[in-house]
């Protein structure tokens, strides 16, 4: 039969109908005629049916009722039950008699006759079963002979040296018992008690015991006894019972099972002792840290007392722990690692013995691999078996054993070196395994267990001699383990934690710079045992005080390299804390605590030997993820360990200093010294070469600058996206040039990818690419001209100058073609790549040499020898060091200086030979210079205060050199005519170099315009100075000449206005990036700029005014505008009057002073929008210069004559259009304006006949001037008259939309016109109102009030 199952609803509706089924189904099954197949099928079923039960589907006294009942029923069948008895007495002849008896019923067998009654033999069954069990021998325990015992104790314990053995005494104690009738148990209870006094005899007794015993439960129940006997309070286990007891378990004699039921305390109990003590121990560290008031240090005494009072009733010991000991003493691993695991974590390890039972066990472990490190091949698998487990149960308190404590760090030590050295494939795997369970230990066992070492400075280096081996990761992850979790792991921990808190607050509210030796060493002690809570605390005080940093910069010299390295993983993750907000509440500026921790981290790391690696890599990682904000922290570290300062706050004489050499720039280019910063910058270019750092947060820096801006600035304020941006930019100059000054050539050419990669693959900025690849060509240059030496020899100077240029062509004939690639092929059309190349590529130092600056420190250096000799203080043999270092130094800078010549005089003679294939003419030279500003000059004199001053010189040097194609004039005239847009998009730190940039280039202006010998040595028959004249149809031609002394007077003059103008202009914008600038750029280019009386007055009153405003406002504003002002009245003396500045006529009859004719007036508002194109605002600009002068000047033809520059800020539609209109004008030779020579011999016969002059100026003014000019003189003369009328009454004058429709359609005839970009307003004395109108003719014709009177002087485009 297959297998049967019920069905479902049998057992669903067992009551009602599945029990009838079921009983019905079995005598169906036993009515069957085919018996071979029955006993298997009831079987089956009734399987089924227990089954159900199992399942818990029927309920037990259900399906026992149907089994009793089908029973009854097969046995109430009497001819069934008589065929069975027949059938086994049948069986009797080959059956034996006793299995039948043993198997069979009572009843059967008295059917069978083998037993009388059924009856009497049940009673005889139940009395040989009481005799058996329950029973007891009677043995003659009070009344025994004492004589069996005492001479059982005497075999027992007689001398065991000689041949004695367990085996003899043995026979001897089984002829006692038997003898003198001995109890057993009795005996072997007496064998214990002499083997607890004899403890030291193990083997005889254990063999014994071993021996004699039958029953192992026997054995654990008299040991029990003997344990329960000690379990009463005040009572004490004796350390002998620990020792039998752990001897028969090491030796498999008694189940630990079995005897760990007897012991006490209940595990339970054990568990909530531990909670309690964690309880307690975390109750401890509130009250450490908390401030407690006098009331409740009292309630907290007397809670103490009643506690100590309690434990006066000491408890039982722990048999537990006792047995455990034994174990370990015994070096049974096996077992106690049993019993730990019954217990919570560290809890048997918490008990000093068991500790340092322990301890000795590992000592022994590890004893054989100790002594054989170094010796031979180490086998450190062997510390996977036990060792450690050994040591992870230990866990902190590792620290009673400091010998272990070494030993272990020294093993790691040993697998370490072998780990680094043995690089086998197949080994690999299992060095993994091992490196992980070193590191779990170091994690589990080194770090917590030095928490509980008092003050052990050595452990602490021995411990370090093992982490260095380590990489930082591994170390920093051990450390936020030991700072953030371990502490919490036991209550001896948490203690220590609560002190050592306490005892760091101690020290720092007692710290100034007066007790830093004292409080160092105390800093100290507490360091070498807790590092990572000490720093913790340390570093929470200097983010709120950072008046702390320096004392306790001062008082760390006491730490050890460990303590050191945990400083800096300290420091790493109080920057990385996520709960601190790195900007401050009113997201301007960088939170106070996170300047103080760069600050620290600068001092630190410059003063002590501590890695980077991390914290380096922690600022990589920050930019990675687009935060710029921890830049401050590389700029603090490289500032204070290489020296390199970043600051727009340079003196000129530090500037001067820092386009020297090295050894100037260390002496005079830097505020701090940098003499003592060898070691420091060496380790820092260590941990970045040997981590591959150098170039990824080079990188990283340089695309951050426009992330700042376009990535974090969404939603930062405007202020602090120019913050991030300038420390972004700073840092970046800074760590570039440390990689300059600090790698070597090879290291810094490989590492380095050449500039179109740069580029194109890294998308690097062009400044940010050529600022980081300069040092790199400069390197190649002078290999390659070394080489070329070499191979050559030849001294003179011709032959070194031509190898030279040689070794230039090749290195950077490679960078002109990657240049190609960076910019669109239309560049190329104005700019050649090798002048864009050389631009980019050159720096001061080659350029120029500081001889003032070398002089300078020389002298210096002289003066500091001097003052050596006269003192008398100082002792001899110091004297000696202190001159020969001076003199060596002043040797260096000599030598310095004379190679820094030689190197100036070959740039140069390369730079002439270059010069005529620098720039084509294919274009106007409008465009070129256009495209010089956009790609060059713009970019770079914003990058740094060197690069600006490098390029307001370098503008001098291309026209020094008579560059063919490059229009000096225009170049300077766009520079000052439109700086508004300029400014305005310059960040605060831009802005000071954009200044000094500016005060440079005003600096050779200032120098032609002051002396007529300068400008004639330095300018005339220049081509950069050439200028194309138009005629105003005289002679109709045109000529090529060069511009005068007195008209580039005129010429400077005007580009002072239009600085006045756009100063002005962004001073009453009233946005704080265009105040803020304007004020900076001014500030810097005070020593050249204002000049003019009248238009320092006009700035003056503005800035004034600025002050008023911004007081209770913008305080930085305040600031900068009160400093401008002060600095500027000091600058008044040194002011001329216009017409001292430059040429200017004064009319005979003037009612107007001086300070009032000319420029734009003391309110310096503007008439008219600073956002007119070129073409057509040269009339704006005169109406809005005779409103503010209440008179109409039509323009000389004498001053017509002066420089027409275009002033546009790069817009290329605008400079082709006006090109375009150059071009046509040139075609058609269109007069426009009478020569220079005869406005000057005009000037001449005016100054001889004075009445007679002004008419005939007057006349001649009105025939050359076209019909449009008469027009519009004339509607200006009418509006002029309105405007005095206007002015009169205080009230600016404005134009009216008629004038501004004349305006707009004069503006489209004249194309050629000079752009300004607005004019400034005045008021004007109602005496002015009273000229006559011949006067207002006059003045218009004759004075030179305002630059907006420049004449169309166009720039030659040949």
């Amino acid at each position: 039969m297959a297998t049967l199952i019920l069905p479902g609803e049998w057992i669903k509706n067992w009551e009602k109908s599945g029990k009838h089924e079921f009983v019905q189904l079995c005598k169906d099954l036993t009515e069957k005629t085919d018996h071979g197949s029955e006993i298997r099928d009831i079987q089956a079923a009734l399987y089924e049916l227990c089954w159900q039960v199992v399942q818990g589907n029927l309920k037990l006294d259900l399906v026992a009722s149907v089994l009793g009942d089908m029973m009854t029923g097969a046995l109430e069948e009497k001819n069934k039950r008589d065929h069975y008895t027949q059938l086994v007495g049948a069986c009797l002849c080959f059956v034996p008699e006793a299995i039948l008896k043993e198997r069979l019923d009572p009843e059967t067998l008295e059917s069978l006759g083998l037993i009388k009654q059924a009856h009497q033999f049940n009673q005889k069954i139940v009395k040989i079963k009481t005799k058996l069990f329950y029973k007891q021998q009677k043995f003659n325990l009070l009344r025994e002979e004492n004589e069996g015992y005492a001479k059982l104790i005497t075999e027992l314990g007689q001398d065991l040296s000689g041949n004695i053995t367990s085996h003899l005494v043995l026979e001897s104690i089984k002829s006692l018992i038997g003898c003198f009738n001995l109890d057993p148990n009795r005996v072997l209870d007496i064998i214990l008690e002499v083997y607890e006094s004899r403890s030291d005899q193990d083997e005889f007794f254990l063999s014994l015991i071993k021996s004699y015993m039958c029953e192992p439960l026997t054995l654990c129940h008299i040991l029990g006894f003997k344990f329960k006997f000690y379990q009463e309070p005040n009572e004490e286990t004796p350390k002998s019972l620990y020792h039998i007891a752990a001897a028969l378990l090491h030796h498999n004699l008694i189940e630990l099972e079995d005897l760990y039921v007897h012991l006490m305390p209940l595990d339970a109990a054990i568990v909530e002792e531990h909670k309690r003590d964690i309880s307690e121990a975390k109750q401890i560290a509130r009250k450490l840290v908390m401030v407690v008031l006098p009331s409740e240090k009292n309630e907290d005494k007397e809670k103490d007392k009643e506690k100590e009072e309690e434990k006066n009733e000491k408890p039982p010991d722990n048999q537990k722990l006792g047995l455990l000991e034994a174990l370990l003493r015994i070096g049974d691993w096996h077992h106690a690692q049993s019993i730990m695991d019954q217990m919570p974590s560290f809890y048997a390890t918490s008990h000093k013995a068991i500790a340092l039972a322990l301890c000795q066990l590992v000592h022994l472990t590890v004893e054989p691999l100790y002594r054989s490190v170094g010796v031979q091949g180490c086998t450190f698998e062997d510390l996977r078996r036990d060792t450690f487990s050994m040591l992870g149960y230990l866990g902190p308190h590792l620290s009673h054993d400091p010998i272990l404590f070494a030993k272990i760090i020294r093993l790691g030590k040993g697998f370490m070196k072998e780990h680094q050295n043995d690089c086998r494939a197949d080994v690999k795997d299992k060095m993994d395994t091992l490196l992980s369970c070193f590191l779990s230990i170091a994690d589990q066992v080194l770090l917590p267990s030095i928490s509980l070492m008092e003050c052990n400075a050595c452990m602490s280096e021995e411990l370090w001699g093992l982490f260095k081996l380590f990489p930082y990761q591994h170390r920093y992850r051990l450390y936020g383990q030991w700072k953030n979790e371990t502490y919490s792991s036991h209550p001896l921990l948490v203690k220590v934690k609560a002190q050592t808190v306490e005892r760091a607050k101690y020290i720092m509210k007692r710290l100034t710079k007066e007790n830093v030796k004292q409080s160092g060493r105390q800093i100290g002690k507490l360091s070498h045992s807790n590092p990572t809570i000490l720093f913790d605390y340390m570093l929470s005080q200097i983010q709120w005080y950072d008046n702390l940093i320096v004392p306790v910069v001062d008082s760390l010299k006491y730490l050890t390299s460990l303590n050191y390295d945990v400083l800096a993983y300290c420091i790493i993750e109080a920057l990385a804390n996520p709960e601190k907000e790195k900007m401050k509440h009113d997201d301007t500026t960088i939170s106070s605590w996170l300047q103080s921790l760069a600050s620290l981290c600068g001092a630190v790391f410059r003063k002590y030997p501590i890695e980077l690696a991390g914290l380096l890599q922690y600022v990589t990682n920050q930019l990675k993820a687009g935060k710029s904000f921890d830049l401050l922290i590389l700029k603090e570290v490289v500032q204070k360990m290489a020296g390199i300062e970043i600051t727009d706050e340079m003196t000129s004489e530090q500037l001067e200093a820092m386009t020297g050499g090295e050894q100037l720039k260390a002496e005079g280019g830097y505020f701090g010294q940098i003499r003592n910063t060898k070691k420091s910058s060496q380790r820092l270019k260590d941990v970045l070469l040997d981590h591959e750092l150098a170039l990824p947060l080079c990188l990283l820096m340089a695309q951050q600058r426009n992330g700042v801006v376009f990535l974090e600035g969404g939603e930062k304020h405007l202020k602090l996206v120019g913050h991030l941006y300038d420390q972004c930019h700073d840092t970046l100059v800074q760590f570039g040039g440390f990689l300059a000054s600090n790698l070597s050539t090879e290291d810094y050419i490989k590492r380095v990818p050449s500039i179109d990669i740069l580029c194109n693959q890294f998308h690097t900025p062009h400044d940010a690419a050529f600022f980081l690849s300069r040092p790199m060509y400069a390197h190649q240059i002078l290999s390659k001209y070394d080489e070329l030496k070499k191979a050559e020899k030849g001294n003179k100077q011709q032959q070194k100058v031509h190898k030279y240029v040689a070794a230039c062509e090749q290195v950077m004939t490679p960078v002109h073609e990657a240049v190609v690639s960076l910019h669109p092929a239309r560049v190329w059309d104005d700019l050649r790549p090798q002048f864009y190349a050389t631009f980019w590529s050159l720096t001061m130092y080659d350029l120029a040499v500081p001889h003032s600056a070398y002089e300078r420190e020389v002298n210096k250096l002289k003066v500091q020898i001097k003052a050596i000799e006269e003192n008398p203080e100082i002792p001899l043999n110091k004297k000696k060091k202190e001159k020969e270092r001076c003199t060596a130094l002043q040797e260096k800078l000599q030598e310095e200086e004379k190679k820094q010549l030689e190197h100036v005089q070959r740039v140069l003679h390369r730079l002439k030979l270059e010069k005529d294939n620098w720039l084509l003419a294919k274009s106007t030279k409008n465009e070129t210079i256009t495209k010089f500003l956009q790609l060059c000059l713009f970019p770079r004199c914003i990058f740094s205060s060197i690069d600006a001053v490098y390029c307001a010189r370098f503008v001098e040097l291309v026209h020094q050199q008579k560059t063919p194609n490059f229009c000096t004039l225009l170049c300077y005239d766009r520079v000052f005519s439109a700086i508004i847009y300029t400014v305005a998009s310059c960040t605060e730190n831009e802005s000071h170099r954009y200044g000094r940039f500016l005060c440079c280039m005003l600096e050779t202006v200032t120098r032609w315009h002051s002396d007529r010998a300068t400008y004639e040595k330095e300018c005339v028959n220049y081509p950069g100075f050439l200028t194309i004249f138009r005629a105003t149809g005289f002679d109709g031609g045109n000529k090529a000449d060069q511009l005068d002394y007195e008209n580039f007077r005129h010429v400077v003059h005007k580009w002072h206005y239009m600085l006045t103008k756009a100063s002005v202009h962004c001073l009453e914008t009233g946005d704080y990036t265009h105040i803020r600038n304007i004020l900076i750029v001014l500030t810097k280019i005070l020593p050249c700029y204002p000049k003019v009386l009248n238009l320092g007055q006009a700035l003056e009153c503005r800035v004034h005014k600025i002050c008023l405003e911004e007081k209770d406002k913008r305080p930085d504003l305040y600031a900068l505008a009160m400093g401008y002002s002060g600095r500027l009245k000091s600058q008044k003396v040194h002011m001329v009057p216009e017409n001292e500045f430059h040429h200017k006529e004064q009319p005979a009859r003037s009612a107007t002073p001086a300070s009032q004719q000319n420029g734009p007036g003391s309110t310096g508002k503007p008439a008219t929008s600073t956002s007119k194109t070129d073409e057509g605002t040269s009339e704006d600009g005169d109406r809005g210069k005779d409103k503010s002068q209440g008179t109409t000047k039509p323009v000389n033809k004498a001053n017509s004559a002066a420089a027409k520059v275009t002033t546009s800020n790069g817009n290329d539609r605008d400079d082709k259009e006006k090109s375009g209109k150059e071009k046509k004008e040139k075609k058609e030779k269109t007069p426009g304006s009478t020569p220079e020579t005869k406005a000057e011999n005009r000037r001449e016969k005016q100054r001889d006949e004075r009445a007679g002059k002004e008419e005939r100026a007057a006349r001649e003014g009105k025939e050359k001037t076209p019909k449009a000019e008469r027009e519009k003189a004339k509607a200006e003369e009418k509006s002029s008259k309105d405007d005095k009328a206007k002015a009169g009454n205080g009230e600016p004058a404005e134009p009216s939309r008629e004038r501004e429709a004349i305006k707009e359609s004069k503006s489209k005839e004249k194309g050629d016109r000079s752009a300004v970009a607005g004019s400034l307003k005045s008021p004007v004395p109602r005496s002015e109102s009273a000229e006559s109108e011949r006067d207002h003719k006059r003045r218009k014709l004759d004075s030179h009030s305002s630059p907006s009177h420049s004449s169309s002087v166009k720039v030659s485009m040949a």
